[in-house]
């Protein structure tokens, strides 16, 4: 606010009389506890936020005040009951938010409140408890409003009564009601553009004609299949989701549409055209059995070829993961040239095949992980493939090699992700008795790769220059037990760029590695190892995140505080190790550096005498023994000696004064003679 009003920031703030604040022409009184709408606030107020309160009716009276009121919102009361003159000196109204009350309750009178909004733009009654009944008597009267929210209501059935006179209605939202059916809500809504039916119980949809439709939400129902009206129209439709719904085919969509984005993802979606067992069914024909009220229709569909009749040249983003695609039929990524993103993660696909024939030129984003891929084909000839892929996920396969020079055709390739495969990386040491080297992929020389991750790949201890020519900033390397047998002498070529190292279960010990070269690092894991020791040479390094979680340290270095890392930390881990409680001089340190976090601070604990203890509230009986066992051993040995030392002087002062006379004389005889005075 201070921004965008400059020097009258502190004078557009003020009270009202009744605890409301006021910003220009605004009056916020959201969670004031009022049973009523204020009456002595500023009459050239335009809009008035009344939201969590407990106001239960809305009078005749309540905004008489208002005569200039353009938004009025009352979300979150108890409203039951707005009478019918209410409105009748706010007829300007554009904005109502009357969401999460209880409207049901007298909605007739409510109705005809509403009816005396004629320049009504907008309207949210989410959370009223309405019924499709209620709700077409509600919104009869609103031929003005371009944008109407019943979200969370108990609507099941719509039909061309409810909406009938909405002619100006732009965005309509249904989300999170009990619909099962809908019968020509929609035709009358010629400007619909946005169109959400989110989380219901629609079974399918059939005959989709809402040519002027430009968002269609349709997720999570239980939809089976999706069938557009056979026309050769152009369909406005830009985006349609499906996701999150019970598909068994690929939908059926218009023949000519401006699509761009398609979500099909979590759904039971496969295609048929082959069979595993090599079977064709690519002229079999699907029958659609529609009945609508005494009259049946029957649709015949071949899906696989019905594909190919629908324009998908826009389509930019095609989510078909969490499905049963074990193959992608032929010429079906064909008629997407202008596809960037395309995610096909969680299926069962067991290959995929890439050609400079297939027209994915412009795909940016390729999803393939999650799948049941032994083979990565691609037929490569004088032109590129893939040459603006940026993201490739290909985690969680079966695969052991990918093709030679794959990455040499994307051109701006940054980020890989071969976790969870059972690959190597090259160059790999030959074999005595072999003769060729072992399956790997290479890396080296794709400059443009900034991110790479080969966690669970089973690595063995790398040798050569497996990174060099590249930049990598990110590297994950977790879950590779034998990764580390040696030095680090193979990451050579990425000491100045990396930036992001993730050595996670790597068993690695303290001795293994010196992190001194890698003067970019800024967040390092090194958890879920074998360190005894803290690594010395991560103290000259400036990390702003170290994760030291599950490891076997008893104590980190106590001048930690004053380290280039202690001064550059930002956030450490530090649980799930044997501390001794006696030497938690470095954890006193580390909280009294400012700015640090600890996020699994109250995890971390200590040891002392097989008990365990948090570090912060240690009892007085185990801080007073480990002041013992720390104390300085020369004082220690010095206050043990010091009783026996005075014992032996006290008794040899006794026996000197005992035995003095007895001395005198003995000395006096032996002498002879007597000393002169």
């Amino acid at each position: 606010l201070a921004v965008g009003w400059g020097s009258r920031a502190v004078a557009a703030w003020a009270t009202s009389p009744g605890g409301c604040e006021l910003v220009q022409s605004t009056v916020d009184c959201t969670g004031r506890w009022l049973s009523s709408v204020p009456g002595n606030l500023r009459g050239d107020t335009e809009e008035l936020l009344i939201d969590d309160n407990t106001i239960q009716v809305l009078g005749n009276a309540s905004l008489l005040s208002y005569y200039q009121l353009r938004h009025l919102s009352l979300t979150k009361n108890q409203l039951e009951l707005i009478e019918p003159g209410a409105f009748l000196s706010s007829q300007g109204l554009h904005v109502l938010s009357l969401a999460d009350n209880l409207l049901f309750t007298n909605y007739s009178l409510t109705a005809a409140a509403l009816s005396a909004l004629p320049a009504l733009r907008t309207l949210d009654l989410a959370g009223n408890r309405l019924t499709e009944d209620m709700l077409s008597a509600l919104v009869w009267n609103l031929s003005s409003l371009e944008s109407l929210s019943v979200a969370r209501n108990i609507i099941m059935r719509l039909d061309s009564s409810v909406f009938t006179n909405l002619t100006q209605l732009l965005e309509l939202n249904l989300e999170k009601n009990y619909i099962f059916e809908i019968d020509q809500a929609f035709e009358g809504l010629q400007r619909l553009q946005k169109l959400n039916v989110a989380y219901n119980y629609l079974p399918c949809i059939v005959e989709f004609g809402l040519t002027q439709l430009r968002v269609l939400n349709v997720s999570n129902n239980v939809i089976e299949w999706f069938l557009a009206l056979e026309s050769d129209d152009l369909f406005e439709l830009e985006v349609l989701d499906l996701s999150h719904n019970r598909l068994l085919f690929f939908p059926v969509l218009p023949r000519q549409s401006k699509l761009h984005s398609l979500l099909l993802k979590d759904n039971e979606m496969s295609f048929y055209q082959r069979l595993p067992n090599g079977t064709s069914l690519a002229d079999v024909t699907v029958q659609f059995l529609l009945i609508d009220g005494n009259s049946t229709n029957i649709t015949t569909v071949s899906l696989w070829d019905e594909i190919c009749h629908s324009n998908l040249s826009s389509l930019r983003l095609l989510d078909m993961s969490q499905n049963q695609v074990w193959y992608l039929p032929e010429g079906l990524l064909a008629q997407m040239p202008s596809l960037t993103h395309l995610k096909l993660n969680q299926n069962c696909l067991e290959t995929f095949h890439l050609s400079e024939g297939d027209p994915l030129a412009m795909l940016m984003e390729l999803d393939l992980s999650q799948n049941q891929l032994a083979e990565l084909g691609v037929e490569v000839g004088a032109g590129d493939v893939l040459p603006n892929l940026q993201l490739f996920n290909l985690s969680t396969n079966r695969l052991r090699v990918l093709p030679p020079g794959i990455f040499t055709y994307t051109r701006k390739i940054a980020t890989v992700d071969l976790s969870h495969n059972r690959v190597d990386l090259c160059p790999q040491p030959a074999v005595t008795g072999e003769a060729e080297s072992p399956p790997c992929v290479d890396i080296r020389g794709i400059k443009t790769l900034t991110h790479l991750s080969l966690a669970g790949c089973g690595l063995r201890g790398l040798g050569g220059r497996p990174f060099q020519g590249t930049s990598l900033m990110h590297l994950d390397l977790s879950d590779n037990h034998q990764a580390l047998s040696g030095d680090l002498e193979w990451l050579q070529d990425l000491a100045l760029t990396l930036q992001v190292l993730f050595l996670r279960n790597t068993s690695l010990s303290s001795n293994a590695v010196d992190f001194s070269a890698f003067n970019s690092l800024v967040r390092l894991d090194l958890s879920r190892n074998s360190l005894t020791v803290f690594p010395t040479s991560l103290g000259i390094l400036k990390l702003r995140s170290l994760d030291l979680r599950d490891n076997s340290l008893p104590a980190l270095p106590l001048d930690i505080a004053q380290m280039l890392l202690g001064k550059s930390l930002r956030e450490v881990y530090l649980s799930q190790n044997p501390y001794n409680c006696c030497m938690l001089g470095w954890w006193d340190a580390l909280l009294r550096v400012e700015g640090l976090q600890i996020p699994d601070g109250q995890e971390v604990t200590c040891s002392y005498a097989s008990r365990t203890f948090g570090p912060r509230a240690l009892p007085e009986s185990v801080l007073w023994s480990c002041r013992w066992q720390t104390a300085d051993l020369a004082l220690f040995y010095l206050v043990l000696a010091l009783p026996t030392c005075l014992t032996l002087l006290v008794a040899f002062a006794v026996v000197f004064l005992m035995l003095k006379q007895k001395l005198l004389k003995m000395v006096k005889t032996q002498c002879g003679v007597s000393s002169p005075y």
